[in-house]
């Protein structure tokens, strides 16, 4: 299993940066590279079926939801362009004295590419939501 975990701090409360990326749905709201999410339940699960801005597709599936906590857990279904499978991550945003800290992280198998490769693209999928919610919040 390969694991990426990412950090930003941002300059807005836990609750303002939470109501951004908190909502399952709302990834084509705040991430660059995401050009359209429809969800999808089917009574036992909820789904989110990606668009981005190069026409590919990418499912994913909601894991486990926490407000209270401020995170989320989904595993992706269908890759789509990433070289990934057995994808599953996590989404929290914590509290950085007033300001937020937001941590993406994941484990997965990798597919079809080296190792660095796989984790340079994960990587460059958080960092590239990072800096729009910079752009957003401010860095804290």
């Amino acid at each position: 299993m390969t694991a990426v975990k990412e950090t930003v701090s941002l300059n807005a409360s836990p609750a303002e940066v939470w109501s951004v990326v908190g909502d399952f749905d709302s990834l084509d709201s705040w991430h660059p590279a995401v050009a359209a999410s429809d969800s999808e339940d089917d009574g036992e699960a909820k789904f989110r079926h990606l668009t981005l801005g190069d026409g590919s597709k990418i499912v994913e599936r909601l894991d486990s939801h926490d407000d209270d906590a401020r995170s989320y857990v989904y595993s992706i279904v269908n890759a789509g362009p990433l070289p990934v499978q057995n994808y599953q991550a996590t989404i929290e945003v914590s509290e950085d004295g007033p300001k937020s800290q937001l941590t993406w992280s994941s484990e997965f198998d990798v597919d079809g590419v080296p190792e660095a490769d796989a984790h340079a693209a994960i990587s460059g999928v958080y960092t590239g939501g990072f800096a729009a919610l910079i752009e957003k919040f401010g860095a804290a």
